[in-house]
């Protein structure tokens, strides 16, 4: 040790010599985290300067009086989280500072983007802001959601054989999952077997399965216009040209439907019967048969959105006619899944479509992400098959009816039209009379998240229009943001 090392030690040693006062053992959060919060806090702070060595494992255990165990889990988990590096045979350093930026941080000068995009609403929609301020998100609260389902579920399969939860999974998925969706759908009257369902990553994922495989750079893919904003962007990059048809409030616009699918001879139509996103509309017996009809006349493919089927409250309170119940997935595909229901983290989806196709599909799933999570598809089983999530799904209905009537009133008060009024559903589609990219700007500065209604056309054009989630309307300043800047205008 050179006499410069000895003061320098010396000194970290001083620096986290007030560590022992910040750690309590009756505190909600573990002796590891504190030491790990406490270390980030003096790096950040730059306390302790980069390249710095930590003090030996030993000596941090004797110095804060806990064990080599505690200390040794707090140090990986600083390596792990980019503050630390170690070094074989040498120790612990603290890492360059630059790597330790998180995504909290925003540059001082920094604007929201003046021109509004899908991208726009995605990144904002993932920097974790309350539910409460957050209107225009496609999901619910946590606190609606299950948490203990999910957890209860985990345990119960990290007690079967480990070596189950470590090689790769089945290529077509889960197969007692897969039994078990073969009933779910049954409910549906759409006959399945289970080498006809192939699950993956979520509803995302199983649309890039299915539209790599139908559709080549230059043809061109149908969507509803409005309807969900991830997709544009997706199949534009797959080189697809994008073009909306028109949504009505019992389908879509079928004269424009034909008109257009004789023009452009789409590969496929991805559209929503049931529960429309963002309209939460229905699609009509009547139009459910024309839309068959022109797909047998030009030669497309359907692919079925039902993401939002369990939210559903059943034909006796609103009819729903699904176009996969009508084709029995002979020109129809079928994408489901629980990220809306269960956990977006769960990332668990499907496709049900023919067995030929399905053998296609699986083939195409392998070649972009090899297989999908067992893990998270054997949660997704215990929970279908224990019976726990019909129950859970009844909770979320009669809570949906409740914040949908709530939210009809309040919107009237302030002043603001639903176009299209249904009694189900997590979205209203409603008219503010004026530009919603502007409005929602204006949200923003005021740290709500709002969703214009251009990202969900495919042309993108400023829209009086916007998608409200009934379940996120329950904090008073977005009333009061609604009234000053909607109210007055109408």
């Amino acid at each position: 040790m050179t006499n410069t090392d000895a003061p320098r030690k010396a000194k970290i040693r001083q620096i986290l010599a007030d560590t022992p006062q910040l750690l309590s053992r009756a505190a909600d959060t573990s002796l590891v985290e504190q030491i790990v919060r406490s270390v980030e806090s003096k790096i950040a702070d730059r306390l302790l300067r980069t390249g710095a060595r930590m003090p030996s494992i030993r000596q941090y255990a004797e110095q804060h009086q806990v064990s080599r165990f505690t200390v040794v889990d707090a140090y990986d988990r600083l390596v792990a989280k980019g503050f630390l590096e170690s070094r074989r045979g040498s120790g612990f350093y603290v890492k360059e500072p630059a790597a330790l930026i998180t995504h909290h941080e925003q540059a001082p000068n920094e604007k929201w983007p003046p021109l509004m995009d899908v991208v726009w609403l995605v990144r904002n929609m993932f920097r974790q802001m309350p539910a409460q301020k957050s209107p225009g998100t496609g999901t619910l609260p946590t606190e609606w959601m299950d948490g203990d389902l999910i957890s209860n579920a985990l345990r119960g399969i990290s007690r079967q054989n480990s070596s189950l939860l470590i090689g790769y999974g089945e290529a077509q998925g889960f197969l007692p999952l897969r039994q078990q969706l073969q009933l779910k759908l049954a409910e549906l009257e759409i006959a399945v077997t289970p080498d006809q369902i192939v699950t993956t990553t979520g509803i995302t994922h199983a649309l890039n399965i299915v539209a790599s495989h139908f559709v080549q750079p230059g043809e061109v893919i149908f969507v509803d216009d409005p309807s969900w904003f991830l997709m544009f962007g997706s199949f534009a990059a797959m080189g697809a040209k994008v073009i909306g048809i028109p949504r009505l409030a019992d389908g879509p616009d079928i004269t424009k439907l034909a008109e257009l699918a004789a023009l452009h001879k789409p590969k496929l139509y991805v559209l929503v019967s049931v529960l429309h996103n963002p309209t939460s509309t229905s699609m009509s017996a009547a139009k459910a048969f024309q839309i068959l009809k022109l797909a047998e006349e030009h030669d497309f493919t359907i692919v079925e959105d039902d993401i939002y089927c369990d939210m559903h409250p059943g034909s006796a309170v609103q009819p729903a006619t699904r176009l996969s119940t009508l084709d029995q997935l002979n020109r129809v595909i079928y994408l489901g899944g629980f990220s809306k229901t269960l956990s977006a983290n769960l990332r668990v989806g499907f496709i049900a479509t023919s067995r030929d196709m399905a053998q296609h599909l699986t083939d195409r799933k392998m070649l972009l992400t090899l297989t999908t999570s067992e893990i998270g598809e054997r949660v997704v089983y215990k929970i279908l098959s224990e019976g726990h999530y019909r129950k859970h799904t009844d909770r979320l209905r009669s809570k949906l009816a409740i914040g949908r009537d709530k939210t009809v009133r309040q919107l009237e008060r302030v002043g603001i039209a639903v176009d299209m009024m249904t009694p189900a559903g997590m979205f209203l589609w409603v008219d503010t009379g004026c530009d919603t990219n502007v409005l929602a700007e204006k949200a923003m500065e005021q740290g709500f998240l709002l969703a214009p209604g251009s990202l969900f056309s495919p042309n993108q054009l400023p829209s009086s229009h916007m998608r409200i989630n009934v379940a996120a309307m329950s904090d008073p300043g977005i009333w009061r943001f609604l009234e000053n800047e909607v109210g007055n205008n109408n």
